[in-house]
């Protein structure tokens, strides 16, 4: 079995950006239904 080793600086940065992408991409889809529910209803 082979021991993990630490992250080097570029793998790091690597996944902490694919995180924050994820973290964005779900606030980004979660927002856009916010909105576009509140303008059906408003347009009611």
């Amino acid at each position: 079995m082979k021991m993990a080793k630490k992250p080097d600086k570029d793998e790091y940065q690597q996944h902490l950006r694919l995180v924050l992408m994820g973290i964005a991409g779900v606030g980004a889809i979660g927002f856009t239904i916010q909105f576009v529910f509140s303008v059906i209803t408003f347009g009611r």
